[in-house]
């Protein structure tokens, strides 16, 4: 085997102990109701080169599977602009949450209806792609009204194939900050890193790790996600 198929076969080995290594946890911990999983669909529509619909269905278990956390539904209407490095979005989003009372096993099921603006932008630099996200939300939650800030930031690294061109596999990762304009500033902060594949030019998956952490408390999650595009 000459040495571009020994590099190649290298970077293949290296992708699958990176997704291995995300896997681990949900086998090691699988009981730990710290520990949840979260089933992500995105969906984003063209409508034409400028108008957009986005849609996704978010599924999140308080452990690896079979404990509900929360139901959110989401979707929205874009304008792309900017020759597509931009997009305004003006969206509407659902979420049913099932809420621990206390260290007891009681839950209370809560109902919010939220109303959100949001702008991203996006920049290149090398082979990683580099994405902003603000978003402001209107949030009715039962019978409170909130105001919530949140700023996304995230990058995109595709590896290379053994043509030195861009592979199918990439690497993901992301930050994200919120902020109340209540008396609570901060609300959380979410970090991200994962694996990702791209199956077609229209459909990707990807799986990752993520933590959440508030004011006084933090919560992982194993994060199983698909992108389409149609």
């Amino acid at each position: 085997m000459d040495t571009v198929g020994r590099h190649y076969i290298k970077k293949k080995i290296t992708v699958a102990a990176v997704i291995l290594g995300l896997l681990l946890p949900i086998f090691g911990q699988a009981q730990d109701s710290n520990f949840g999983n979260w089933l992500i669909y995105f969906g984003n529509k063209k409508l034409n080169t400028k108008w957009n619909i986005h849609h996704e269905v978010q599924y999140r278990n308080y452990n690896a599977i079979g404990d509900l956390e929360q139901l959110l539904l989401r979707t929205g209407l874009g304008y792309t602009f900017n020759e597509g490095k931009s997009n305004a979005l003006f969206g509407y989003g659902y979420i049913s949450s099932e809420n621990y009372l206390g260290d007891s096993d009681d839950k209370v099921s809560v109902n919010e209806h939220r109303i959100f603006q949001q702008f991203i932008s996006q920049q290149t630099i090398g082979v990683i792609k580099l994405s902003h996200r603000y978003r402001f939300e209107q949030r009715f939650v039962e019978d409170d009204f909130k105001l919530r800030f949140r700023y996304f930031l995230a990058l995109k690294m595709p590896f290379k194939s053994q043509e030195n061109e861009q592979s199918k596999y990439y690497l993901s990762a992301y930050n994200e900050i919120f902020l109340n304009t209540q008396t609570s500033i901060f609300d959380r902060n979410r970090v991200y890193a994962g694996a990702g594949y791209n199956i077609n030019k229209n459909v990707r998956i990807e799986i990752g790790y993520m933590n959440q952490f508030f004011e006084t408390a933090s919560r992982d999650q194993l994060n199983i996600m698909t992108f389409v595009t149609f």
